[in-house]
């Protein structure tokens, strides 16, 4: 069983998830297209589409996302096992048909809370999980879901916060393989950004650290479900 994996930066990488999937039997190849790097024109068994800075329309900087979109499309019309993270779910939206936009409330970041809808009672990665917090950090949007997406989780300011599209394809607007030290890297890195914005880079941190163990516990499971499916695909 082995997903292929989209890395879009260093500073991004698979976290939590790579003890996670490993320990599912799952291995992962990492493809880094930032560091020339070709996108490959079909996954492995699954796909993993990270996050990163870049806006998902942003192709003449980032010139591998054309190819990463049209994987993503390739990877859910074809029911391969696909989760698209930040980034990467901002990516299979506009690949698929919708629509993501600067976000009107501007930045979501740190610990915030996470509600699953009625419709996530029987998917098969998000069934039995209540209000949980997630790590958020992200200034773009999901507007407009692709046609036939089944909202799964929705969040404040930003009611698109996870969907399923088909039986084996999920976009989650959060991030549930980001670390405490990845997410510190991360606000260090834009700090002056974030005081700026009226921010205590100080609080975000503490936040996710003190919301760790609870991160670990729900997230844990949806990646060990994603694992699952693309064992059974």
């Amino acid at each position: 069983m082995r997903i292929t994996v989209i890395e879009h930066e260093a500073a991004a990488g698979l976290g939590f998830f790579a003890g996670w999937l490993a320990g599912a039997g799952a291995g992962c190849e990492v493809v880094r297209p930032y560091l020339g790097e070709a996108v490959p024109e079909r996954a492995d068994d699954g796909l993993i589409v990270l996050g990163g800075e870049a806006a998902a329309w942003e192709d003449e900087d980032h010139p591998w996302l054309p190819a990463t979109r049209d994987l993503i499309r390739n990877s859910v019309e074809g029911g391969v096992p696909t989760l698209g993270i930040c980034l990467g779910a901002q990516l299979m939206t506009l690949a698929c048909g919708g629509a993501v936009e600067r976000g009107e409330h501007g930045l979501e970041v740190g610990a915030r809370e996470v509600v699953p809808l009625p419709e996530a009672a029987d998917d098969p990665l998000f069934a039995g999980l209540g209000p949980t917090q997630a790590v958020q950090y992200h200034g773009d949007a999901m507007t407009r879901l692709p046609e036939g997406a089944v909202r799964l989780a929705a969040g404040d300011p930003y009611p698109n916060q996870a969907y399923r599209l088909g039986e084996r394809a999920w976009a989650v607007q959060f991030h549930p393989e980001a670390t405490a030290e990845i997410f510190t890297g991360w606000t260090g890195g834009s700090a002056d950004q974030l005081t700026a914005l009226g921010y205590s880079v100080e609080e975000l941190n503490t936040q996710v650290k003190e919301a760790e163990e609870d991160l670990v516990d729900t997230w844990r499971r949806l990646a060990e479900r994603f694992a699952a499916v693309v064992q059974s695909a």
